[in-house]
């Protein structure tokens, strides 16, 4: 007897291609415990679309197919899937903040941590070394920089940076309220300029997803700046309620200038300390 035909007409209107995608990501999850399903979808398909033309793939699933059975292509996509797009003294305000508002406070503890989340290839922990070493406060201080992109900690840790750069990252410390000249701190050579080794002394450099690892340290700052707006609200409240788990009473949380814990489950934990800058101070008992 013949099978009953049945109506296989699609339903909704889910696009063929955000279905893909979503198998996508949640293969990259399973294979390889990377987990960037809670990303946007909006910035995560952008950067697919230019993985797929890039590896010559003429479907989302036919990257998933390379993804699956060839392991090496897992490290050619995470540039794709992981923004690493800094600099340092990034939005120089923010630093000049730290530096006259947050740093009088830290001043208090004999010893601190600080945590710098995603922290790509490492601009933002040498604008924060930088800082705290001309504040008298970076032999006291531990670092921890996270980021989930292997290369991209590598990179930080080297400490090299092209040459061409040098001049924005100098105005930007200027800026900052910056104490002597940005070139006390590094060598240049052969077009690079290489950062003192002694600005890592006091730093560990860890693979952190804050997708799905845990609160590792107990830490008087966190800063994670433009990383949240990659996330979708779910993922921001996650990372959120980390950065909270983290920090003691009154530490301090920088964030983004285009992010905020407004929708934030956690934003009651938090108070307003320098709003235009987006950092926030932690509350009492929370």
């Amino acid at each position: 007897m013949d099978a009953e035909v049945t109506d296989v007409t699609p339903v909704g209107n889910v696009k063929t291609e955000d279905i893909e995608i979503r198998l996508l990501l949640e293969a990259i999850f399973r294979r390889y415990h990377y987990d960037f399903r809670g990303y946007a979808m909006a910035s995560v398909k952008r950067r697919l679309i230019q993985a797929r033309e890039h590896f010559h793939c003429q479907t989302f699933s036919a990257l998933q197919d390379l993804i699956l059975h060839d392991p090496g292509m897992m490290t050619a996509m995470l540039p794709y899937l992981t923004v690493q797009v800094s600099e340092l003294f990034r939005d120089p305000l923010y630093f000049k903040a730290v530096r006259e508002k947050v740093v009088p406070h830290l001043k208090t503890y004999p010893s601190l941590k600080v945590w710098i989340a995603g922290c790509s290839t490492g601009e933002e922990l040498y604008s924060f070394a930088i800082l705290f070493r001309e504040e008298g406060l970076f032999d006291r201080t531990l670092f921890y920089a996270t980021d989930i992109n292997h290369d991209a900690l590598k990179k930080a840790e080297a400490g090299v940076y092209s040459l061409d750069r040098i001049k924005l990252f100098t105005e930007n410390h200027r800026l900052s309220g910056g104490k002597g000249s940005l070139s006390d701190y590094y060598n240049a050579a052969y077009g690079a300029a290489s950062f003192d080794k002694s600005l890592r002394k006091n730093v560990v450099f860890s693979d952190h997803s804050l997708a799905t690892d845990a609160v590792f340290a107990e830490t008087q700052m966190v800063s994670c700046r433009n990383v949240l707006i990659y996330f979708d609200r779910e993922l921001q409240d996650r990372a959120i309620s980390l950065f909270k788990g983290s920090l003691t009473r009154k530490g301090f949380l920088g964030l983004g200038s285009k992010e905020t814990l407004r929708f934030s489950s956690s934003a009651d934990a938090f108070s307003d300390f320098a709003h235009d800058e987006r950092i926030y101070q932690k509350r009492d008992g929370t």
